[in-house]
């Protein structure tokens, strides 16, 4: 038998892993090691050496783009139709169990899965009937808890009630309602899809025996990412009967946001104790340099199962790591960096910008487009575009003019306030027969005790709250306005209730929107809300790069997971933000941070540039943060400091110091001299001291009477006194 086709290209460890014959196998694949590879050809392998038919073969994803990938590559390999393949997700084969066996799973032949809005849609309608407030509990927090519940296998009356958390026994009460609905409509929620196949399997051990009789092996991708009732699910259908490969990295395990347990893969073997466990750790990918940064910083992390990712190419160049003054000088920084990579020869593509928060593209967007370089937001929505920021500004519009329906019938009854859509048809109804705008539709109505109950104190709880706006947008200043819109709103509670990254995220996109008009300024006798609210609708309607077109990536680190980059920016690296505050609370959070900075490192092929400011705006006020821990873990020869005077260092890994870097270019550059007076409008006059850098990054230090600043000159308003 040649099974040559199957091990020829293959590594020693890829080897050992595609042909080890014991039933259990874990394979700890690095970033970079050929994970995938390793999974397709250990399928051949069994289809050829083990016999095993194609039928036989049980494969679980995370995505179904790898499930796609799976199955396009064997087929491939082997010469064989798909049909007969059992590669998909683990929603995907519970799925397909559950159409086989509806009978036994207790549902009807027809029954139809739920999306997300259409879950949301249902949760409500169960908490109007219960006349539960949803001001006090919102939908969407009902939902998330819900999935929560069923992530770890709990029903509605599996679940522990503690006497006084009304809380927990309100979201009880509104999981077995739903329970009840969705059972009597026939439908099912994406984690109901798990929960009922493993209740399959419980509940029909004939039914489990058949299974575990048709499938002789089963393999699963990207285990580290498994929560509880995935794991449950295949420890249940192996059990000691099915001989079970799982691939994962510990290291690389940074959802536990969203319910991923890194204790499963921590746990396999003494769940298994007969499994084996072979690592993969040559990197295919990165320089030797970026993967000895990346083993420093994870190797800070306790428990881990251990390994150390190892190259035998070139050593590359070391990270670079960029100080910058604030946020702006930041994004200047990057969006130049990447004008000289393409004017080298290099393709816009090969970039990718990486940061924690998805508030930290704004910034970074408005650079971009300033200098004419095409992105696209991978994977997620440019900043104006994002769902909390355009709520947020429908504020905004209806304060600078009430005709704007679109606006109203957006935010009237957001957060709810009991404005239903029987109630919004009558508005609209009322309106377009006497051609006036929905909001004196709405006065009109109220004036003449047409709106009952809690529509009627929901719309005027909403008028009063635009007046209200309207008359501090007269003489307050515009991000005070924008702060006082979230606040007075409710948006900022209304989004926080989605709990997780998720609801987190939207907050600090609302945050950065005040953020961004603090600094917003406009040209004398302009309506600074009338331009702000065009300005921003300017910027959701330019449409991002084509996906043809040559363009740079912007991404979260979550997001950029699997994926891969000649050069890669890390922005943003500083304490508070990455790792992000909320880290410190929460036990584990901490080490799941370092594992998403080592899954940032290592998306770099080429080159990593890691930039932090030393001064940020963050909820309004400027914070000065230090330098990342992330950063300081990085082993010292793996890391040089790029200086705005065009040379490198080692870093000090300290703020920078304030020693003299005046030179006659960087003078000739800015306009001043040493030495010479000059007049800020805030700091009022002071003595030009030092200078240092080019073009967007040209900053002054002036000693002013209470103190010495740096000043960075494309934001400075000095004049020559």
């Amino acid at each position: 038998m040649d099974v040559s086709y199957i091990i020829d290209g293959l590594n020693d460890a890829q080897r050992e892993a595609v042909t080890e014959q014991s039933d259990h196998l874990l394979v700890l694949a690095g970033a970079g090691s050929g994970k995938t590879r390793v999974l397709v050809h250990r399928m051949a392998w069994q289809m050829q050496v083990n016999r095993v038919p194609a039928t036989g073969l049980l494969a679980v994803t995370f995505t179904n783009k790898a499930a796609k990938e799976m199955r396009h590559r064997i087929e491939g390999m082997m010469n064989i139709p798909s049909r007969g393949l059992w590669i998909g997700t683990f929603h995907g084969i519970a799925h397909r169990l559950l159409r086989s066996h509806w009978k036994d799973a207790n549902l009807p032949e027809n029954f139809q899965v739920l999306d997300s809005d259409d879950q949301l849609r249902m949760v409500k309608r169960v908490m109007r009937e219960a006349q539960i407030d949803e001001a006090q509990f919102p939908p969407k927090q009902a939902q998330w808890w819900i999935s929560s519940q069923k992530d770890e296998g709990l029903r509605a009356d599996n679940i522990q009630e503690n006497p006084g958390d009304h809380f927990t026994s309100t979201m009880v009460r509104v999981y077995r309602q739903y329970e009840k609905l969705c059972q009597q409509s026939g439908l099912v929620d994406f984690g109901e899809l798990l929960l009922r196949s493993h209740e399959l399997w419980l509940h029909r051990p004939e039914l489990l025996a058949h299974y575990q009789q048709r499938f002789q092996h089963i393999l699963v991708d990207e285990f580290q990412d498994t929560n509880t009732i995935q794991y449950a699910w295949l420890q249940v259908l192996a059990s000691n009967r099915v001989p079970l490969t799982v691939v994962g990295d510990d290291d690389q395990s940074i959802y536990g946001w969203r319910g991923a347990k890194v204790e499963n893969i921590q746990q396999y073997q003494r769940d298994f104790p007969n499994a084996r466990l072979v690592k993969l750790e040559q990197n295919y990918r990165s320089t030797k340099l970026i993967l000895k940064a990346a083993n420093g910083v994870i190797d800070n992390n306790q428990g881990r199962l251990g390994k150390e990712l190892w190259s035998d190419g070139v050593d590359g160049e070391p990270v670079s790591l960029y100080a910058a003054f604030n946020e702006q000088d930041e994004a200047n920084y990057i969006a130049d960096t990447i004008t000289s990579w393409v004017q080298d020869g290099n393709l816009r593509a090969e970039c990718a910008i990486l940061y924690r928060s998805n508030a930290q593209s704004r910034v970074l967007e408005e650079s971009l487009m300033r200098q004419g370089i095409p992105y696209r937001v991978y994977g997620g929505l440019r900043f104006y575009d994002r769902q909390e920021i355009r709520n947020a500004l429908a504020y905004l519009r209806l304060v600078h003019y009430r005709r704007d329906d679109a606006a109203f019938e957006r935010v009237v009854n957001l957060p709810p306030r009991g404005i239903g859509a029987k109630s919004l048809a009558d508005l609209r109804q009322y309106a377009g027969e006497q051609s006036i705008s929905m909001w004196e539709s709405a006065q009109r109505m109220l004036d003449a005790g047409q709106m009952k109950g809690r529509a009627k104190t929901g719309l005027q709880k909403f008028l009063s709250i635009i007046e209200e706006l309207s008359a501090l947008a007269e003489h307050g200043t515009l991000h005070g306005l924008m702060q006082q819109t979230i606040d007075d709103s409710g948006l900022k509670e209304y989004h926080a209730s989605e709990k997780g990254e998720k609801g987190q995220g939207r907050v600090e996109n609302l945050e950065e929107l005040v953020n961004a008009l603090t600094t917003y300024e406009v040209e004398e006798g302009i309506d600074p809300l009338s331009e702000f609210i065009a300005q921003a609708a300017l910027d959701a309607g330019e449409a991002q790069a084509e996906d043809h077109e040559d363009s740079v990536q912007l991404m979260t680190l979550h997001s950029a997971k699997g994926l891969e980059f000649p050069l890669v920016f890390m922005a943003g690296v500083e304490e508070g933000l990455f790792p992000h505050s909320m880290s410190l609370e929460e036990p584990g959070r901490m080490e799941e941070e370092r594992r998403l900075a080592y899954v940032g490192i290592t998306r770099a092929m080429k080159k990593l540039i890691i930039t932090y400011a030393e001064s940020r705006r963050l909820y309004g006020q400027e914070k000065f943060n230090a330098l990342s821990r992330f950063v300081r873990e990085i082993p010292g020869d793996c890391i040089q400091e790029v200086r705005l005077r065009n040379t490198v260092t080692r870093p000090a890994m300290v703020a920078r110091p304030n020693e003299s870097m005046f030179s006659q270019e960087s003078a000739k550059q800015s306009g001043f001299s040493l030495g010479q007076r000059v007049m800020h409008p805030k700091f009022g006059e002071g003595t030009v001291m030092n200078s240092e850098g080019s073009g967007h990054h040209t900053r002054i230090q002036v000693n002013f009477d209470d103190g010495a600043k740096w000043l960075v000159l494309a934001y400075a308003p000095l004049e020559a006194c």
